[in-house]
């Protein structure tokens, strides 16, 4: 058993919203109890004691869309890479990567991801993969890294017909195969959901073998309308019809679905989406780096869709994505008092809304009985702070890099901001060489 104390509790629970010298009890796998600290001392006595050292203890943060696939893009410059429109950032960039990533450089890749999200507090993570220069077995790689350090995922592979029919197979069968292991498996620590790019990498043949391999086991998780080239290439080449309502046909939608990006979609798009229930995550740094656009978040929300929140791997920081929604949202809008109440709806409720559905248990939540995701920030406030204003504090002053302390399914896995039981420098140095073989490959020269 552990007692997590000597700090304040955030716990996200409407009932039982803020401890001012609060403490978490955690009973294996779930969360016990939540209350004062002098109270849970004494009613557990025998407990493991961590000690947040007067910062903040609050749920493990949900990253509900990333791409382990850019892990080992940091600091790589393509030769020749200049792009000027989105599809070529795509075409230059990100499947230049990714039609070189063997299993031993998607091992690597899944190293570098899951080790920055537990440093910034994320206890689960949404991720879409792509690998084409070796697709059967990717997801099982990536799962061996996930389960060995600790991280809650849901994996998927993105089918893309833009590799030629045998990869397009090969991703389809990677998804089908792994989501049925991850539903026998049933361990509400790795989900699955069927993974698919963008419809305009997509034919009508191809979805309809997604779904027909999928079999309504799980959801999908596809790109929607982040650049204009995917609405142009739905009206051109696609029968004159929208990406949304090519989903719609092809029985893609639906409450387990999620759709990415979302920035084009037409009103009569999202009636669709509204009527289907099918959910949506934005992507707030990726778009602005991508130049794609910013999506008409608040106009999702006035209509009731469920929107979640991600980093398509810009960053594995979810408090930073959470400030830079707000300001963009407000750029957009012209107008300084929206979004910050979508804002945390989606961070704090819908990402935890999506990871439960996922994962069979409450998750983003510090309540007994909810998954014992819990993280520490080192967060000393010079301002009062209290259940009125923990919002504020959040948006104007935590960051991810605050997190010193993540604790993920009961277990600690990084403490005072070292990891437990993980030989971190080795991995480190493993997965160097991998991204200098990688880079190697890219630039046709050695690292």
């Amino acid at each position: 058993m552990l007692l997590v104390g000597n700090g304040r509790v955030i716990t996200r629970d409407e009932n039982n919203p803020y401890f001012e010298a609060g403490a978490v009890a955690i009973d294996g796998d779930k969360i016990l109890a939540v209350g004062n600290e002098a109270d849970l001392k004494a009613q557990y006595p025998d407990a493991e004691y961590v000690d947040a050292q007067g910062g903040v203890i609050m749920p493990g943060l949900v990253n509900a869309h990333t791409h382990i696939y850019s892990g080992l893009a940091r600091g790589l410059s393509i030769k020749g890479c200049d792009p000027k429109n989105f599809l070529d950032n795509l075409e230059m960039q990100w499947w230049k990567i990714d039609r070189n990533l063997d299993l031993d450089a998607t091992r690597a890749s899944a190293y570098a991801t899951v080790l920055d999200s537990i440093r910034d507090g994320v206890t689960t993570i949404f991720d879409h993969h792509a690998s084409y220069a070796e697709v059967p077995g990717s997801l099982f790689a990536i799962k061996d890294v996930v389960e060995e350090v600790g991280i809650r995922s849901c994996l998927c592979y993105e089918v893309s017909d833009r590799d030629g029919q045998e990869k397009c197979d090969q991703a389809i069968r990677e998804n089908a195969e792994f989501a049925q292991w991850a539903a026998k498996q049933d361990s509400g620590m790795i989900a699955a959901m069927f993974g698919g790019h963008a419809t305009f990498t997509l034919s009508d043949e191809t979805m309809d073998k997604m779904a027909e391999a999928n079999n309504g086991l799980t959801g999908f998780h596809i790109h929607v309308c982040e650049g204009m080239n995917d609405v142009w290439d739905s009206r051109q080449n696609r029968g004159g019809i929208s990406p949304v309502e090519r989903l719609l046909q092809h029985n893609l939608l639906g409450p387990d679905t999620m759709l990415g990006h979302a920035i084009h979609v037409t009103p009569a798009e999202m009636d669709i989406i509204k009527e289907t229930g099918t959910w949506l995550v934005n992507n707030p740094e990726s778009n602005m780096g991508n130049a794609v656009g910013c999506a008409p978040v608040l106009e999702f929300f006035r209509r009731g869709i469920p929107v979640c929140m991600g980093t398509d791997a810009y960053t594995h920081d979810m408090l930073e994505s959470l400030k830079v929604f707000l300001i963009i949202q407000r750029h957009n809008a012209a107008m300084p008092n929206v979004g910050w109440g979508e804002a945390m709806t989606m961070l704090f409720k819908n990402n935890a809304q999506m990871a439960s559905k996922y994962f069979k248990r409450e998750v983003g939540a510090l309540k007994p009985g909810a998954a014992a995701d819990v993280i520490v920030m080192d967060y000393k406030p010079f301002t009062p702070f209290s259940d009125e204003n923990i919002d504020g504090h959040m948006l104007f002053g935590m960051m991810g890099k605050n997190c010193c302390t993540t604790i993920i399914n009961g277990r600690v896995l990084y403490k005072d901001r070292e990891f437990v039981g993980l030989d971190e420098e080795r991995i480190n140095a493993w997965t160097l060489e991998q991204s200098k073989r990688l880079w190697g490959t890219l630039n046709e020269r050695v690292y």
